[in-house]
C-alpha cells in the first residue's frame, strides 16, 4: 500500500505512518506514536495540535520512512560505551554509558549532512562528557526519503569512524612544584590544592608531590624520582614564563622529553607547555591556573586521561575559541572556549 495523505476526519481505523509530535506548556513529545490505530476519539486532539491531515500507508519502493533511516543510521555509527534512544518522533538519540572524551570526524560528518534530507547533530569534537549525556542525534528532514541516501550515508561510515567515546585511563600523576618562594617558605603555596582538585575528576592517583628551588638539577632529580615511583603523568607548576630565571622548561628538555609547544593560543594559559617523554605526558602549567576557574590546562587533562597523545596541530586550533570570555559564572564546559 503506498503512502497517502487523509484528512482527520476520514482517517478512523487507519494506520499511522509517522509520530504525530504535540507542543504545550511543558511538554513536547509525541501524542500518538507510528502503528497507532486511529479511533473516534482521537480527531478534536489532532485538530487541537493543527493537525488536519495525516499519513497513512507505507512507502513506495525505493522509499524509506523516517524511522526506518533512524535506525539505520544508529546502526552505521554504533560506538562503544553508548547506547541509543529511540526511534521517537523520528529520530535517534545517542547517549553516554561513561564519563570520558567525546570525538568526532566532523570532515565525514559534513560529508553525511550533505548527502540530502539526512541530519545528523553531534556535540562538538573533543567535549568532555558525563554519563547520561547526549552525545548525538540524527534523523531525516521528511517522512521518508530515497533509500539510495541511507545506503550512501552507509558507505561513507564504512570507510571511517564518524563518532568514538574514549573513556578516561586512571593515571598516576606526579606533580612539582618550583619556585624559591614556595621552597623558602616565603609564601604558601596554592598551586597544589588547585591541581589536586582538577585531578580529582579523574580516574587515578598522585604518585607524590614535590616543592622545588629555582634549581635546575633540584626539578630535573624530583622529575626522575616520580617516575621511578610509577608516574605516568607529571604535571609541572611554576616558572613557565620567558623570564631568565624560569627553569622548568629547560628541566622538561634536560629530562630528554620532546616539547610539542611552550606556548599556545589560548587565553588565560598562553606559556602552558606540552611534552612527552617517551609515552608519558608532561604539562608545564602557568600561574593562570590559580587565578582563573578555567585555564587551558582543564581543556588538556580530559584528552590526557583518554589516552590521546597531543598533537601541534591540536594546539593550533585551540586558537578559535581559545579566547575565555571571563564569564562571572563559569560554564564550562558548556560554552565556546577551549575547541579544538
Amino acid at each position: 500500500m503506498s503512502m497517502k495523505k487523509v484528512k482527520v476526519e476520514d482517517a478512523v481505523g487507519m494506520e499511522l505512518a509517522h509520530d504525530i509530535t504535540a507542543m504545550y506548556e511543558g511538554f513536547k513529545g509525541p501524542l500518538f506514536k507510528r502503528g497507532h490505530i486511529i479511533k473516534e476519539e482521537d480527531i478534536p486532539k489532532l485538530l487541537d495540535i493543527g493537525k488536519q491531515t495525516v499519513f497513512a500507508g507505507e512507502p513506495d519502493p525505493g522509499m524509506m520512512h523516517e524511522e526506518d533511516c533512524a535506525l539505520a543510521l544508529a546502526e552505521m555509527t554504533k560506538t562503544e560505551g553508548t547506547h541509543f534512544e529511540g526511534p521517537s518522533e523520528g529520530k535517534m538519540v545517542l547517549v553516554s554509558d561513561v564519563k570520558g572524551m567525546f570525538r568526532v570526524d566532523t570532515e565525514l560528518l559534513g560529508r553525511i549532512n550533505s548527502i540530502g534530507d539526512i541530519t545528523v547533530t553531534t556535540l562538538p569534537d573533543h567535549y568532555r562528557c558525563e554519563e547520561g549525556t547526549r552525545l548525538a542525534a540524527m534523523r531525516i528532514v521528511p517522512l521518508f526519503t530515497q533509500e539510495s541516501r541511507i545506503e550512501e550515508a552507509k558507505r561513507l561510515c564504512s570507510e571511517r569512524t564518524l563518532l568514538r567515546l574514549l573513556p578516561y585511563r586512571a593515571l598516576n600523576a606526579g606533580i612539582i612544584i618550583t619556585g624559591s618562594e614556595v621552597y623558602n617558605g616565603r609564601i604558601e603555596d596554592r598551586f597544589e590544592g588547585v591541581v589536586r582538585k582538577k585531578l580529582s575528576y579523574f580516574p587515578g592517583g598522585i604518585t607524590g608531590v614535590k616543592v622545588c628551588d629555582d634549581d635546575m638539577q633540584m626539578i630535573i632529580k624530583a622529575a626522575e624520582e616520580l617516575l621511578s615511583k610509577g608516574a605516568d603523568f607529571l604535571i609541572f607548576t611554576g616558572g613557565m614564563s620567558v623570564d631568565p630565571d624560569d627553569l622548568t622548561p629547560g628541566a622538561i628538555r634536560a629530562l630528554g622529553a620532546d616539547i610539542i609547544t611552550h606556548g599556545v593560543p589560548s587565553q588565560p594559559g598562553n606559556m602552558t607547555l606540552v611534552a612527552y617523554l617517551k609515552d608519558v605526558p608532561l604539562l608545564g602549567v602557568p600561574g593562570a591556573a590559580i587565578s582563573r576557574p578555567v585555564t587551558i590546562f582543564d581543556v588538556l587533562l580530559p584528552g590526557i586521561f583518554a589516552g590521546e597523545r597531543i598533537s601541534t596541530r591540536d594546539l593550533t586550533r585551540l586558537g578559535e575559541g581559545g579566547l575565555c570570555q571571563m564569564c562571572p559564572d563559569c560554564h564550562y564546559p558548556n560554552c565556546t572556549f577551549g575547541r579544538y
